[in-house]
């Protein structure tokens, strides 16, 4: 099949930003078998955008286009290709909550100018955005097909690896098959650059990408059938599990969680948990997991200083010394956990999800995490680097680091 990407904005036109963009999707459609014919970049223009568009259209199958979904006025490009095919724009209502809620866990007021993102094309397939507001979404029409991705390479690459890609299998020839490498501990970049080697295969090809503070490698085979594909695609993902180690918590799991909640029912273990700035989060994450009353013993949302010195035992002189957001204070918040849970291992967790930092210069992001089995401690201090601008990203990344803490000392325990 044929396939035009369309890239969409005038700060590419001005040169203000590299388009990278055109050139991952250019190498994934690619891999994919489809052939790419043109590379076209045009600004926030709704007349210019409507003839390019026209004549994509009349020479390829499908159009990928990125950009102009955002929420202000020149962000046309959704409206433009739902016109092409004669489609109505309607309410998707779970894309409408799922902005609402990106706003409200930032602790502001969602502009009326949002509403409009999740407005999208009558009968369209709708993917969604985990990293920002704008849903991307495929709509056909009379052999036509028409892909709308968000601008940001952020968002794009996690919704083209994870949702895109999958919806186009269908149209490539051949099977193709997929496996996701993940690991904790690790950036994008730095992964990247380390298994520079694997990126520049073609059959099976790697793609690393970074998803809720987590940072993962995607292997796709094309072969004729799926076990050829899944036979091309082994021995890559073996040497990438090799080349990363105890960095790697699994491949095609579905969560950190997951694997944790595993681990200790196969040892048959119980950890009792002490949350101050997530809130119950860690508990929330394990408990959404089959089987996880086997291993969860307790939580406690230890919020103010008397919970944690009352129920947990955490010595004033402790807090007035270190301060509540200390490495010491996690420590004896897991020792209380521990104590008052009576389960194998005791985790505590202090920090400051934000807006704000505290009187002691500690800013909004950082957080202590200590374990504990009652001989020995492990601790780990995380600094989101997000500041308070997003409150829910530094209790989910600070829930993912207490997860991996967890992991760790379970895989010393084998």
């Amino acid at each position: 099949m044929k396939a035009e990407i369309l890239s969409v904005g005038t700060e590419l036109l001005l040169g203000d930003i590299v388009n990278t963009d055109a050139q991952f999707l250019a190498g994934e459609l690619a891999r994919l078998g489809f052939t790419v014919l043109y590379h076209s970049t045009v600004g926030d223009n709704e007349e210019r955008l409507t003839a390019l568009l026209e004549m994509a259209l009349l020479r390829s199958d499908i159009v990928l286009t990125t950009g102009g979904l955002g929420p202000t006025a020149d962000d046309l490009t959704k409206e433009v290709c739902a016109k092409a095919l004669g489609l109505p724009l309607v309410e998707d209502e779970e894309s409408m909550r799922r902005i609402e809620a990106c706003f409200r866990n930032r602790g502001s007021e969602m502009p009326e100018t949002n509403r409009k993102q999740a407005y999208l094309p009558q009968g369209c397939t709708i993917f969604r955005n985990n990293h920002g507001t704008a849903p991307g979404c495929a709509m056909e029409k009379a052999g036509k097909i028409i892909i709308n991705l968000p601008g940001p390479p952020r968002e794009l690459k996690a919704m083209f690896l994870e949702q895109v890609l999958p919806y186009l299998s269908r149209f490539a020839g051949g099977t193709i098959v997929s496996h996701t490498v993940r690991t904790f501990g690790i950036g994008e970049s730095a992964m990247a650059e380390r298994a520079a080697q694997f990126l520049k295969q073609e059959n099976p090809t790697v793609a690393p990408y970074a998803k809720d503070g987590e940072a993962l490698l995607r292997v796709t085979a094309k072969a004729d059938s799926p076990e050829e594909a899944d036979a091309l695609c082994k021995p890559t993902v073996d040497a990438l599990c090799a080349l990363y180690g105890d960095l790697v918590y699994g491949v095609d799991v579905d969560s950190l969680q997951q694997v944790v909640v595993q681990m200790l029912r196969e040892r048959g273990m119980k950890i009792g948990l002490a949350e101050s700035c997530t809130a119950g989060l860690i508990a929330k994450r394990i408990t959404e997991i089959p089987g996880s009353s086997e291993v969860l013993e307790c939580g406690i949302v230890s919020y103010s200083n008397r919970i944690k010195e009352k129920i947990l035992g955490v010595s004033p002189e402790i807090i007035e010394k270190y301060g509540v957001i200390s490495a010491e204070t996690a420590a004896e918040m897991a020792v209380g956990a521990w104590r008052v849970s009576g389960a194998d291992i005791g985790l505590g967790v202090t920090g400051l999800a934000g807006p704000d930092g505290d009187e002691r210069g500690n800013p909004a992001g950082l957080s202590f995490i200590a374990l504990t089995d009652g001989k020995h401690t492990l601790a780990r201090t995380v600094n989101t680097g997000r500041g308070g601008d997003n409150r829910e990203y530094n209790r989910f990344v600070t829930s993912s680091n207490a997860l991996d803490l967890i992991r760790l000392y379970l895989l010393d325990e084998r």
